[in-house]
């Protein structure tokens, strides 16, 4: 099996096409046209230790949400992370493939993944794309099968992500009832989630004047960058587990957060 035609499983769940222009994901390290060997190991995020981890297991491709690239390389002299593990995964002969807004764009991708995880139904699209395919498009906004105390459903959040800490901005009602979500960076769906009469709006990487913006409307909380996407990995291993029979699929042990918490 050649290394593009991993991409091209993933890319029909989630293709290139959904990515925002920003963005870089795709093959970014590596030719389509390589024998994939040994096996796939899926993270967050590449880092050394992820990289180890390959090497160890004889894997010639990981596949994680986040690209290692984002601008481009002037220099390969292991000045820093990007630069060392680009120059890592070259030598060692393994291919880095990133899955990343076009994984958060597509039906079924990653906020109607963690909807499902906190237990929403009926769930829509938040902020549809301007592709007008259905059911793509940032974000979910859905309903739980009974209200839950703001607390308690907070206390459920916490449990099944692994979080921390919640930031969150006032309390606007006791119970919780209509749900929006949107997996990694997403202040700029704010005034979405207004519109959806959603009670709470979970998100992360939220700066001190995101939290006045609900304005008694509905309230926000930050879970947390990696808290609310760790679920990708869960999802490319369903896309890929259907369809390659012949070769390891791991989830990584070693993708970590790269925030700490001193509680």
């Amino acid at each position: 099996m050649k290394i593009g035609e991993v991409a091209r499983m993933i890319e029909e769940f989630a293709p290139l096409a959904l990515q925002e222009s920003y963005d870089n994901a795709g093959l970014v390290v590596g030719s389509p046209d390589d024998e994939l060997r040994g096996g796939i190991l899926l993270a967050v995020d590449v880092t050394d230790e992820v990289i180890d981890e390959a090497v160890e297991l004889g894997f010639g491709m990981i596949v994680t949400h986040h690209p290692i690239i984002f601008h481009p390389l002037k220099r390969l002299n292991r000045a820093s992370q990007v630069e060392r593990c680009v120059e890592r995964a070259i030598k060692s002969d393994i291919a880095l493939y990133a899955c990343h807004t076009n994984l958060d764009s597509a039906g079924g991708g990653m906020s109607w993944r963690l909807g499902t995880i906190l237990g929403l139904q009926s769930m829509r699209v938040l902020q549809p794309s301007a592709s007008g395919v259905a059911d793509t498009g940032f974000g979910v906004v859905g309903e739980l099968p009974s209200p839950m105390p703001f607390g308690e459903f907070l206390g459920m959040v916490r449990e099944r992500l692994g979080v921390k800490v919640v930031r969150h901005s006032d309390v606007v009602r006791d119970a919780v009832s209509r749900v929006a979500l949107c997996t990694g960076a997403g202040a700029s769906l704010m005034e979405d989630a207004r519109a959806s009469g959603c009670d709470l709006y979970l998100t992360a990487d939220l700066r001190y004047n995101d939290f006045f913006l609900p304005d008694g409307d509905f309230t926000v909380a930050d879970i947390g960058h990696f808290e609310s996407e760790f679920c990708a990995i869960r999802i490319l291993f369903d896309i890929l587990s259907k369809k390659i029979t012949n070769f390891a699929l791991r989830e990584s042990a070693r993708t970590r957060n790269p925030v700490h918490y001193s509680m």
